[in-house]
């Protein structure tokens, strides 16, 4: 069994290096891919890189390259829902492109030729990383649900408040999400992702944006993955 490890910031990134005892670089399509252990089991950690269209180059190639059979996401948000706020964990259930829309030929958010405009996550492999978050970040209040993703940094009050009319069932927005999704359902290789919530995705989104990534979201992703990955 190999896990790919996928980070979303570099230093989440490097804070999953750091755990990884053995790690050796490999480079494709311009990226470095770390393949190691981690308490026995293979692992390929990488940084997915920022969009929809660079994350599905980084799935594809994993699948294709390296011959994973599972992808992890670790990385953050900004939370949409009531609720969902600074800190917080999300686990997706789903996946939708809040900006994709061929309509009038296709209906807004679909995606064309699937008849979807969602995609789910693999539920076996989500419990196990919902497991793994509540064992890493005990007291930590996680969500699931739905997460949306788009090729642009949500951050104004006045955009979040017109993602949260059109789609309510957003818990959260990030930017990659939905492509690795997308390319895990063509592959049918098992998928789930977690998101430390860095911001609302309001006026205040780009404040302390990477002193959050360092302190905060890089230790939530490699306590998460150790716990993972542990027997």
């Amino acid at each position: 069994m190999r896990t790919a490890i996928v980070s979303a910031m570099q230093q989440e990134l490097a804070a999953v290096l750091e755990i990884l005892p053995d790690e050796q670089k490999q480079v494709a399509g311009g990226r470095e891919f770390w393949v190691g252990h981690l308490h026995g089991q293979e692992v390929v950690a990488v940084l997915s890189r920022i969009g929809k269209v660079a994350a599905a180059t980084t799935a594809t190639a994993l699948v294709e390259r390296f011959g994973v059979d599972r992808i992890v996401f670790t990385g953050v948000a900004g939370g949409l829902a009531t609720g969902v706020n600074r800190g917080d964990v999300v686990i997706a259930d789903s996946f939708l492109q809040h900006d994709m829309d061929a309509s009038p030929i296709f209906p807004r958010y679909e995606v064309p030729l699937y008849g979807t405009d969602s995609f789910a996550t693999q539920p076996e492999l989500t419990e196990q990383l919902a497991a793994a978050v509540r064992r890493a970040l005990p007291g930590t209040h996680v969500h699931r649900g739905l997460v949306v993703s788009g090729d642009r940094f949500v951050s104004s009050s006045a955009e979040s408040r017109v993602l949260q009319a059109a789609l309510p069932q957003a818990l959260a927005v990030e930017m990659e999400g939905a492509a690795f999704a997308q390319v895990c359902h063509d592959y049918g290789v098992p998928f789930a992702a977690v998101r430390t919530v860095s911001d609302r995705a309001d006026d205040d989104a780009h404040g302390d944006f990477l002193q959050f990534i360092e302190q905060v979201a890089s230790r939530h992703s490699a306590a998460i993955v150790e716990a993972f990955l542990r027997p």
